[in-house]
């Protein structure tokens, strides 16, 4: 017997990821009739479909009324078309959603559900570069393109080609493995972060070189912002030292983990007194083989642009 949309949903949110491959299987055809609609014939319209396919394997847990799937997928296409037609800015996911979440950190919506260790079986089959793309843009805060971009350091336009790559890949490598069995990612995730919280504790102890040495290349590549290179991470212990010395702290808030991928979001906690010294976030982007970082990236976050104060 073939099972309703609520019943593929319900199997779906209790960890059945091939109901969640089959949902999405069978609303494709209306959802590009609602892409086509908005967005007329071609690549914009199936990028927008693709949007949607991830945008409901993070938030599928979130629908509240099973029977609502169609409509609920119909919303989510027709608002990533709108924002398409916009092109400018971030897309923010959890407003394509319409789905509201008070959940902190990024990746925790993966955690709650089964879906995540196939999500990530999935991105693991993609290459570096368009992994590192869909790792920033739907699990960290690093969503505009241009931030994208400088975290990566590439052009604007070869991060909207390889997200835009990346995601009818990935939406196919979803449906490909939806009944496979797949790595438990969780302990993955776990591990990186233990090691970015004990990397930093020992910063803060005067051991930073030392902490480094367990998990980095002693010959890793690292690129700074406004271009600066350096190999090796004695510029990097010297930069952390210096961060200590003016009482700047590094807040970790997010770590986000594929095989050969680890970014850490941190907060940058400026004294009282100095409070414009750094600013007010950074991501550390760390590409590793054989279990050690090789490659480093570091992005630091835009200060918020000052609202100018209305006349009194």
């Amino acid at each position: 017997m073939q099972l309703t949309d609520a019943g593929l949903v319900r199997a779906a949110q209790a960890g059945e990821v091939s109901a969640l491959g089959l949902l999405l299987t069978r609303h494709r055809p209306a959802l590009l009739a609602v892409a086509y609609g908005v967005l007329g014939y071609g690549a914009d319209a199936e990028d927008a479909v693709q949007e949607t396919a991830v945008i409901a394997l993070r938030r599928i847990g979130d629908l509240r009324d099973p029977e609502a799937v169609g409509p609920w997928l119909r919303m989510v296409v027709r608002n990533a078309c709108r924002m398409r037609l916009r092109a400018a800015g971030p897309v923010p996911l959890d407003g394509l959603a319409s789905l509201p979440s008070a959940e902190p950190d990024p990746a925790d919506l993966l955690d709650r559900h089964a879906v995540r260790d196939w999500v990530w079986h999935a991105l693991a089959d993609l290459s570096p570069p368009l992994r590192l793309v869909l790792m920033l843009r739907y699990f960290t805060g690093v969503t505009a393109y241009q931030d994208i971009a400088d975290a990566c350091g590439v052009p604007v336009g070869t991060v909207r080609s390889r997200l835009a790559d990346a995601r009818g890949k990935l939406a196919r490598a979803l449906l490909a493995t939806a009944d496979a069995a797949h790595d438990d990612v969780r302990s993955l995730a776990r591990s990186r972060r233990q090691e970015a919280e004990e990397t930093l504790d020992a910063a803060r102890r005067g051991d930073f070189a030392v902490a480094l040495a367990a998990y980095w290349s002693p010959t890793v590549e690292s690129s700074w912002p406004r271009g600066h290179r350096t190999t090796g991470y004695d510029y990097l212990v010297r930069v952390m030292e210096n961060d200590l010395a003016d009482r700047v702290q590094q807040r970790l808030t997010n770590v986000v983990a594929a095989r050969d991928i680890t970014i850490w979001e941190v907060d940058l906690v400026n004294p009282p007194d100095d409070p414009f010294h750094c600013p007010p976030g950074a991501v550390w982007v760390q590409h590793l083989a054989a279990g050690r970082v090789q490659r480093f990236q570091l992005h630091h976050a835009r200060r918020p642009t000052p609202v100018p104060a209305l006349p009194g």
